[in-house]
C-alpha cells in the first residue's frame, strides 16, 4: 500500500476540523463497506464529532453483531458540514441519499474502477480493503483504537481478503491485523461471524443457487431468483456470500452469480482467479470493483442479462484485455467485449 501522503494529510486535517460528518457507503454493503463506515464513524464519535452513518437498506442482519450497529440510520437526519463516502467506486453506489448537486468532501476507497468523484479522493488500489486505508488515517491522527473501532476495521480486513486468502494480501496488512487484535479485535470471533456462520435461510438460498450451477469450460455461473429468496425466506437482497463458495471451484477461472432484484434489474457478481481481470467487464456495464472481484446492476430480465454478460465475459477467459483495443492501446476501448456490451445494451433499451 502506497498512500499519497499529501492526500492522507489533507483528508486527516479536514476530518479533524469537521464538527458534523455524514458517512455513506454502497447499497447491499459487504463487510468492508460496513467495517469502513463503522470504524471511521465510531472513531469520529469518540473524538466528539456529530456523526450520521447512513445506509438506505438499513444494517444487514449478518453484521448486527458489531458493537455500534444500532447507530446506523436509513436516512440523513440533519445537515452536516462534511460528507465522506467509503468503499464506493462511483456516486451511484450509495443510493439516493445525497442531495442533488452535493459533491462529497472525501472519497476513501481501494477499487481500481474508482471515478474520483469527491473534492478529496484518497484512493489506493494497492490496499487490500478500504478499512486498511482508514486505519492509516486514524494512525496519522494519533487517535487510539478502541475495541469497537478495532472490531469494525478488522471485519473489513477479514472479509475483503476472504480470511487473508486473496493474492493481494501483504505482510503490512497482516501487521495491521495484529495491531487491531492488540486493540481488542477478536480475530477468531470476527472470522467465524463474518465468514463462516450462515443462517438457515442463507443455507437454503445457497441450495437453490447450487442446484442450477452451470459451466462452459472454465467459466462457471448460477442464478438466484426472487422466488428463491421468497422460498428460502431470506431477508437480504444479496447472494448470501454464495459467490465466495463458487470462487473455490478449482476448475473455474471466472465465476458469476446473477441475482434477480425487485426493480427490474439483475445484480451481477464476478470473481476471478489471478491473471484474469473482470473489473473492466463490470465497468462497461456501469459497475466496478477489482480485477478479481467486481459487480454491476443491469436493467433487464434475468435471461437477457445472463446471455449478455456471459457473452461479454468470455473474451476475458480467452486472454483478451476486455477494455483495450490491441491495434490502438492508447485509444478508446473498442475491444470485442466492449462492442458486444454497447450494442446489446442499446438493443435492450430499444426493446
Amino acid at each position: 500500500m502506497q498512500l499519497d501522503q499529501a492526500l492522507l494529510q489533507a483528508a486527516s486535517r479536514e476530518l479533524l476540523a469537521s464538527s458534523s460528518v455524514m458517512l455513506l457507503t454502497h447499497v447491499r454493503p459487504d463487510g468492508d463497506a460496513i467495517g469502513s463506515m463503522m470504524g471511521l464513524g465510531l472513531a469520529l464519535r469518540e473524538a466528539s464529532k456529530e456523526v450520521q452513518m447512513v445506509l438506505p437498506d438499513g444494517m444487514p442482519s449478518s453484521y448486527r453483531f458489531l458493537p455500534g450497529s444500532d447507530l446506523v440510520i436509513r436516512r440523513p437526519q440533519a445537515a452536516v458540514d462534511f460528507i465522506c463516502v467509503v468503499d464506493c467506486s462511483d456516486l451511484g453506489r450509495p443510493g439516493d441519499v445525497l442531495e442533488e448537486g452535493r459533491i462529497p468532501d472525501l472519497n476513501i476507497d481501494h477499487h481500481i474502477t474508482n471515478l474520483n468523484f469527491a473534492r478529496l479522493n484518497l484512493v489506493d488500489t494497492a490496499a487490500v480493503s478500504t478499512t486498511q486505508i482508514i486505519q492509516e488515517i486514524l494512525r496519522f491522527l494519533e487517535w487510539p483504537l478502541s475495541p469497537f473501532v478495532a472490531a469494525a476495521l478488522l471485519t473489513g480486513l477479514i472479509t475483503d481478503t476472504i480470511g487473508f486468502r486473496t493474492p493481494n494480501v501483504t505482510s503490512h496488512a497482516l501487521r495491521q491485523a495484529a495491531d487491531l487484535m492488540d486493540a481488542g479485535g477478536d480475530l477468531a470471533d470476527l472470522y467465524q461471524r463474518s465468514l463462516i456462520s450462515k443462517s438457515y435461510e442463507a443455507a437454503r438460498l445457497w441450495g437453490a443457487g447450487l442446484s442450477r450451477l452451470e459451466r462452459d469450460g472454465r467459466l462457471v455461473w448460477t442464478t438466484l431468483t426472487l422466488e428463491d429468496r421468497r422460498s428460502a425466506n431470506y431477508p437480504g437482497r444479496d447472494d448470501a456470500d454464495l459467490i465466495n463458495l463458487l470462487s473455490s471451484i478449482d476448475s473455474a477461472d471466472v465465476v458469476i452469480i446473477f441475482t434477480e432484484l425487485t426493480n427490474g434489474q439483475v445484480k451481477v457478481s464476478w470473481r476471478s482467479q489471478p491473471g484474469f481481470d473482470v473489473s473492466q467487464v463490470a465497468l462497461a456495464f456501469g459497475g466496478g470493483g477489482h480485477a478479481a472481484a467486481s459487480g454491476a446492476e443491469i436493467t433487464g430480465s434475468l435471461q437477457q442479462v445472463q446471455t449478455l454478460v456471459l457473452e461479454a465475459t468470455r473474451p476475458v477467459l480467452s486472454g483478451n484485455d476486455f477494455g483495450v483495443n490491441s491495434a490502438n492501446p492508447n485509444g478508446p476501448g473498442q475491444s470485442n467485449g466492449l462492442r458486444i456490451v454497447r450494442s446489446s445494451l442499446r438493443e435492450m433499451r430499444n426493446g
